[in-house]
C-alpha cells in the first residue's frame, strides 16, 4: 500500500454534486405550476366510487360525489351529487344538490335541488329552488325552505 490518502466513502462526509433537473427540463413532463395553494373546491372534493361503502360523519368536504353507498351526516358543504349508481342515506344540509340515484333521509338545500329522471328522493326534503326532470320521484315531507 502506498502512503497516499485512503479513498473516502460516502459515509465520511463525501457529498457528490449531482445537478438536479426540474420538471420543466424533463421532456414530456407536464408544465409546472408555481407553488400556489390548490383551489378549495379541488382539494376538498370527495368521490365515493361505485363499489365503495362509507358511513359516518363528513365534515370537511366542499363537494361530495356518490357513485357507491354513503350512510352519513353531511353539513357545511357546497354540493352533493348522487349519480345513477349512488345511494345516500342520512341527513344533509347543503347549498346545491343533484340527485340522479337514490337519496333516503333528510335533505335541506339552500340553493337549487335538481332531481334527474333517474333520481328518487325519500324522506324530509327542503329546498329554495326545485328542478325535477320527467321521471324523477320525490316521496315524503316536501316543502320550500323557509327562514326560521
Amino acid at each position: 500500500m502506498s502512503a497516499s490518502t485512503p479513498p473516502r466513502s460516502p459515509g465520511q462526509g463525501f457529498v457528490p454534486e449531482i445537478p438536479r433537473r426540474s420538471a420543466a427540463d424533463i421532456p414530456g413532463a407536464p408544465p409546472r405550476r408555481p407553488n400556489a395553494p390548490r383551489g378549495n373546491e379541488e382539494s376538498k372534493r370527495l368521490l365515493v366510487g361505485k363499489d365503495i361503502s362509507l358511513s359516518g360523519e363528513i365534515t370537511a368536504c366542499d363537494s361530495l360525489v356518490v357513485e357507491g353507498t354513503v350512510q352519513a351526516t353531511l353539513e357545511h358543504s357546497q354540493s352533493l351529487e348522487v349519480t345513477e349508481t349512488g345511494l345516500y342515506k342520512g341527513k344533509v344540509t347543503i347549498e346545491e344538490a343533484i340527485i340522479a340515484g337514490r337519496f333516503e333521509g333528510e335533505l335541506s338545500v339552500r340553493g337549487t335541488l335538481t332531481v334527474k329522471a333517474t333520481g328518487v328522493l325519500e324522506g324530509k326534503v327542503r329546498f329554495t329552488k326545485l328542478e325535477v326532470e320527467l321521471g324523477g320521484v320525490i316521496k315524503g315531507d316536501i316543502s320550500p325552505l323557509t327562514e326560521e
